[in-house]
């Protein structure tokens, strides 16, 4: 209450340096990896709200992924040429039947 100063205003030890997205790509492991859309496959999940789409990554956020294609579920809007950052990159979604 009163006038006493914020408390959370200036914590000591942490001032972070402005880092460009390439170089925060290759320092983190965890940091997203970018997949361009390249072909949408179709609509699934029980009311269509899912899209199946075909993606292959980036060279620029991951060069150990780079060209590998995968299938991916989205939801939400999605075309082609759109890029998606994906948290993880090992799962591959099952096909359209």
């Amino acid at each position: 209450f009163g006038s006493s100063p914020a408390l959370g205003s200036k914590r000591a030890g942490h001032s972070r340096s402005p880092r460009s997205p390439l170089s925060f790509a290759t320092m983190d492991s965890n940091a997203p990896k970018l997949a361009k859309v390249e072909k949408v496959l179709g609509r699934t999940g029980s009311r269509g709200g899912v899209i199946q789409v075909r993606v292959q990554f980036m060279y620029e956020t991951s060069p150990e992924l780079a060209g590998r294609s995968l299938i991916r579920n989205v939801k939400g809007p999605i075309r082609e040429g759109d890029i998606l950052a994906l948290l993880e990159t090992e799962r591959e979604a099952r096909r359209l039947r």
